[in-house]
């Protein structure tokens, strides 16, 4: 869904408005209609400082960057030009975040690659101005960030895409091995040298060569590459005879090959030769916008593996998603050192994890995935952060700020259970974290409260009538109630199954 600046200073967000559209795809826009958010939404409005979100009413639980929002919250432009994760009713994510008008205008091509977002879009079009041509070409990114995917996208949409491509890991030749295996050698050329042997080069010729981790080439070898790349020509190991080669070379690297040359550790034409045009990837803290793509695609080709590849297609509007609305926001929120790759594996295991059940129940498995490298943008988990680090994600109105942590629950009041339950919107973990308390904690002060309850103590009886007021929508029933959307939710959705 698009905000344009030209538009309304202010937007209404809620189970009706407003409309999204997938990215990339000419659809009507649709509305959530998640029967579990309220028909009263939250406000959005456009300020010189940010955004600030507003509850005016709605019993809906609105979450940010994994903090639970009391009446508003004012969301900084440095904060939303990363991206802020939304939780809506514990039951849907959605990512605030800026993009130009450059590269919504900029067309997308069929591509293996998963991503619609701005980071991403640019690669793409890097890659669609130089695949038809011949120059070398340096992919340059963080490891994981899919270089080797980006080097087979330009073969197939080069003019060698019906020849071979042929990917080499330099980190992975033996030294001793290294020339040999690319350039080749003939018989006797060292010892063990049987017979002769053609490299990868020969195996490439008029296909594309893929060299990977370029700065472990060894020296001798970054001569011979040099070589290749100004004439055109190989010389096997142990050989005086150049053979012909027509190859087009596509290297990577998370290496610091500009300080490597200064140190005399990689040679500087070679660098030069292969910087012919250079292809930066993006980190995946830089693409979050994708995240939920990248989640979406490793989670069916795990499903697929488990032969459960129609588990996404199942949707019940009136039963619990497949994966919780906070675990979308942590993967959203997560630093990702290893990036896309590191991604995958968690998803994968994630999967794998909860095999033969109905919904996905990461629990402390997610902890153990994930570790310490959470991101909130700003903090200092952050790798992009700037000198002004500190700095919290988001600014909270005063009446939403919590209390002091680590009260003891004796110390805790009647009142304050009840005023902290009504800014959270009735959900115990939220008003826990407002008095500074546990989890386990809030629940036994909720069920001694002379007034207070969860939802799953409401009486059935009282549950109908509440229902049959509310014309079942169950965030009113829950605000008349008095009790949690999403426990209700949960309720609900047992009974729905049952």
């Amino acid at each position: 869904m698009l905000w344009p600046l030209s538009a309304s200073p202010t937007l209404q967000l809620g189970r009706s408005t407003p409309e999204f559209s997938r990215p990339g795809e000419v659809w009507e826009g649709r509305a959530l209609e998640d029967p579990y958010l309220s028909r009263r939404p939250w406000s959005m409005s456009r300020h010189a400082d940010g955004v600030l979100l507003s509850r005016q009413g709605t019993s809906t639980e609105l979450v940010v960057d994994g903090e639970s929002v009391g009446h508003s919250v004012l969301l900084p432009h440095k904060s939303i030009d990363r991206g802020v994760a939304l939780e809506l009713a514990g039951r849907i994510t959605l990512l605030l975040h800026t993009v130009s008008s450059a590269s919504l205008e900029e067309s997308r091509a069929d591509s293996p690659i998963v991503g619609a977002g701005e980071a991403l879009t640019d690669v793409l079009a890097a890659i669609g101005r130089v695949a038809d041509l011949s120059v070398p070409i340096l992919l340059r990114g963080e490891s994981g960030t899919g270089k080797e995917l980006a080097a087979r996208e330009l073969h197939r949409r080069s003019r060698r895409r019906r020849r071979p491509f042929v990917a080499v890991n330099l980190g992975a030749l033996p030294t001793s091995l290294a020339a040999s295996e690319l350039f080749g050698h003939v018989k006797g050329a060292f010892t063990g040298a049987a017979g002769a042997r053609e490299g990868y080069f020969s195996a490439a010729d008029r296909g594309t060569l893929f060299l990977d981790e370029i700065g472990e080439a060894p020296p001798e070898v970054q001569a011979m590459l040099l070589r290749t790349l100004e004439t055109g020509e190989v010389v096997p190991v142990g050989s005086h005879v150049a053979k012909k080669v027509d190859v087009r070379v596509i290297a990577a690297t998370d290496s610091d090959l500009e300080s490597r040359a200064s140190r005399g550790d990689f040679k500087e034409p070679l660098l030069h030769r292969l910087s012919a045009y250079v292809i930066r990837l993006p980190a995946l803290r830089d693409r979050r916008d994708d995240i939920g793509r990248l989640v979406l695609h490793f989670a069916g080709q795990a499903l697929d593996e488990l032969g459960d590849g129609s588990r996404l297609d199942r949707f019940e509007p009136e039963g619990e998603p497949w994966m919780e609305a906070s675990v979308a926001s942590r993967l959203t929120r997560h630093s990702w050192p290893g990036n896309v790759r590191q991604l995958r594996n968690v998803v994968r295991q994630l999967v794998i994890d909860s095999r033969g059940q109905e919904l996905l129940r990461p629990g402390r498995r997610l902890d153990e995935l994930l570790g310490s490298g959470f991101l909130h943008p700003g903090s200092r988990a952050d790798p992009s952060s700037t000198d002004d680090a500190s700095e919290s994600t988001h600014a909270t109105l005063e009446s939403d700020k919590p209390t002091v942590k680590g009260r003891r629950p004796s110390e805790v009041t009647d009142s304050e259970v009840e005023q902290a339950m009504s800014d959270a919107a009735f959900e115990p973990a939220a008003a826990a974290r407002r008095l500074g308390i546990s989890r386990a904690s809030i629940y036994n002060l909720i069920r001694r409260h002379p007034t207070l309850r969860v939802a799953e103590d409401v009486p059935e009886k009282e549950l109908e009538a509440a229902l049959e007021a509310a014309e079942h929508d169950v965030p009113e029933a829950a605000g008349r109630l008095g009790v949690s959307v999403r426990a209700l939710a949960r309720r609900m959705s047992s009974r729905h199954r049952e």
